[in-house]
């Protein structure tokens, strides 16, 4: 069991991390900014991303406990430092991972309105959080000799995981020199979804020393579920057969939902402006290959003498009179979910603008640009628990015409300390662009609480 619980904490150390893209957010040299406010002040007038090159995304992280904690060289013994570990974690602590893959990005500005832009593409996404399910371990670890009488809580278990293909079109309007307004509406098509949330219910071992059996198990108002889509169908398949169906399923064959992204950007002077985005904004239906695992009621159960044990001998026995005594249903109800909503706002200040005719630093057709910006970042998601936030400073510097940058501290759930860099060169038509965050921390990736690393390259004109 002790191996278990390593694992459990291993993987909580090798990922968790929010959607927060700062040092990309409000970044409108670039067109991928597009994607995380539709709204955005670009300038293009049009853009091609490479194919499967334009934007690769992984963020990695934890909360709560960094890989160092276990593995750290410090003299103490691993069972003591996984000890320690285990002790520290609550129900609070959680892991996310997510990663993106642009499958196709373009966008062109409108020959009839040169204040409108049309943007599209397709992207792969996974989005996986899962909470430390604090009783539930602690029962599995240790049993519950020494927590008679009180209630292991189901709601400690919580989770999600999806993996999806979305399809979407963008379109951007300056309405006028102060406004510019955009939207996109996406089609989703989930190739695979598990989720575990909002279970109700108590495990209780109760001592009865006058009746017929030393201890007595207690489950009350249960109401536990596990949903799954697209699962049911892989249980048994093998090699390519899961690959060609998870293929089939990313072109429109899985299950479908709709969703919208709505931004704005309003410039209050010449210097200084106010962004907005709304992303995700959306639901999905879950009526093919839906299997739901579902357990409710309340349930008595006596025959033993000793308090729970789920290691070493007698724990098959537990185990056996479980199942007999709670009944688990499997469904095939479609169901349906809404997607992760996004955040994200700023405060913008511009200032250093080059000189008029100086072209050193920007092309002919484009108007003087600002050199220099600084400005304040917020962000949400919205998570089955509670909301993830962050909020970041930023500095933007443009040094010459191909390389433009931005610099980001960034204060959120896994760390108070984290430094992101973005760099962007721009040849010609030719854009290569890489991003990461905790910088500080690359040194030692083990003590690192999060790392997020996105790059690609893209044809501006």
């Amino acid at each position: 069991m002790r191996v278990i619980i390593f694992l459990l904490i291993s993987f909580l150390g090798c990922a968790g991390y929010s959607q927060n893209k700062e040092t990309l957010y409000d970044f409108t040299d670039i067109p991928q900014s597009l994607m995380l406010n539709p709204g955005a002040d670009i300038d293009f007038k049009y853009h091609i991303g490479v194919p499967f090159l334009s934007q690769f995304h992984i963020n990695a992280g934890l909360r709560g406990v960094s890989v160092n904690d276990i593995f750290g060289d410090d003299g103490r013994s691993i069972n003591d430092k996984i000890e320690k570990t285990f002790n520290k974690l609550t129900s609070n602590d959680y892991l996310t991972l997510t990663q993106q893959l642009e499958l196709i990005s373009f966008g062109w500005k409108s020959k009839k309105n040169k204040n409108i832009y049309f943007s599209g593409g397709i992207y792969q996404e996974l989005d996986v959080i899962g909470y430390f399910p604090k009783d539930f371990v602690v029962l599995a670890h240790q049993g519950n000799q020494d927590f008679l009488n009180r209630p292991f809580r189901f709601s400690t278990i919580n989770g999600s995981a999806e993996l999806l293909t979305a399809y979407h079109f963008g379109y951007t309007k300056k309405v006028n020199k102060k406004l510019t307004f955009g939207a996109r509406v996406k089609l989703y098509s989930s190739m695979f979804h598990v989720r575990g949330v909002k279970n109700k219910g108590t495990f209780t071992t109760l001592q009865t020393p006058e009746g017929n059996n030393v201890y007595k198990h207690v489950i009350s108002d249960v109401d536990a579920a596990i949903r799954t889509s697209g699962y049911a169908s892989l249980k048994d398949a093998k090699g390519d057969e899961v690959v060609n169906k998870l293929i089939a399923r990313a072109l429109l064959g899985g299950n479908l939902g709709l969703g919208v992204d709505i931004g704005f950007t309003h410039k209050i002077n010449k210097q200084l402006a106010v962004t907005g985005s709304v992303n995700d904004l959306g639901v999905i239906w879950y009526v093919k290959d839906v299997e739901t695992y579902q357990a409710r009621g309340n349930y008595v159960f006596e025959g033993f003498e000793t308090p729970v044990q789920l290691s070493g001998q007698g724990s098959q026995n537990f185990l056996d009179k479980l199942k007999e005594a709670v009944p688990l249903d499997t469904l095939s109800k479609a169901y349906v979910t809404m997607r992760p909503l996004k955040l994200n706002g700023s405060v913008k200040y511009s200032f250093n603008q080059y000189k008029k005719d100086a072209c050193a630093c920007y092309l002919k057709e484009e108007k003087p640009p600002y050199m220099d910006a600084f400005g304040l970042q917020l962000f949400t998601q919205f998570r089955p628990k509670r909301p993830q936030y962050a909020v970041s400073l930023f500095y933007y510097k443009r040094f010459f015409n191909f390389l433009r940058t931005k610099l980001t501290y960034t204060i959120d759930d896994y760390s108070y300390y984290n430094i992101g860099f973005l760099t962007s060169i721009h040849v010609n038509k030719i854009n290569f662009y890489i991003s990461a965050n905790n910088l500080l921390e690359y040194a030692n990736l083990a003590k690192a609480r999060g790392i997020s690393v996105q790059l690609g390259f893209n044809v501006i004109m």
